[in-house]
């Protein structure tokens, strides 16, 4: 019964799962047509697109981390897995038990960095000054659009000024909660065990040698 609402419960994350990886894929759409736009413009018009750096740099965290769930999900992260994926080959038992070994440090891993991100994006959305009223500069004036505005030239940013700066905010929420959701991830294969097909193929394996 137990092992029921734990399948049920992961059902809901790798809903999730999929979808910040569609979103994530919606992000890098986006980055392709910027790119492409500035390389049109840059050739037609002389007039390069302003800022495109800062946008492939605050696009390709967002694409990563949006994204690392569901390559967790479908144990494509990046690894060596030569021996596991032989051993699993050769003793499925055992390699079934090792691999939830390594989940389970993944697991351990991915929670550390949320530890270490988590504080850092608190500190740059605090610093917008969303909900409280700042200890200096415009205090707010109750229009929300113009407050929202104000607060974003508050924000901790990255970019170049006068050319694009964002906010760092969002790109920390989006590192804390890819590698949350890829925590959690790794905790069900721990305990539940790997429900996707082996993705740990080799050249042994695969009969490409």
């Amino acid at each position: 019964m137990i092992v029921t609402g734990l399948r049920k419960i992961e059902s809901w994350v790798v809903a999730v799962a999929i979808i910040a990886n569609v979103s994530g894929a919606f992000v890098l759409l986006a980055l392709v047509v910027i790119m492409n736009v500035d390389v049109v413009s840059r050739n037609l018009f002389l007039a390069p697109f302003r800022g495109v750096v800062e946008i492939v740099v605050f696009s390709l965290a967002l694409i990563v981390f949006l994204q690392l769930p569901d390559v967790v999900r479908t144990g494509r992260l990046t690894r060596s897995d030569g021996f596991l994926g032989l051993l699993r080959s050769r003793a499925p038992r055992l390699g079934g038990g090792l691999a939830r070994v390594l989940d389970g440090v993944s697991c351990i891993f991915m929670s550390m960095i949320v530890w270490t991100v988590w504080p850092e994006f608190t500190e740059a959305f605090e610093s917008c000054y969303f909900f409280t009223p700042p200890e200096f500069g415009v205090q707010p004036t109750g229009a929300f659009w113009a407050d929202f505005k104000t607060a974003l030239g508050r924000c901790d940013y990255f970019g170049t000024p006068g050319i694009l700066a964002a906010p760092w905010w969002p790109v920390r929420l989006a590192i804390a909660f890819g590698c949350a959701w890829a925590a959690i991830l790794f905790f069900f294969k721990t305990v539940l065990g790997d429900t996707q097909d082996p993705r740990h193929v080799t050249a042994q394996t695969s009969g490409d040698l």
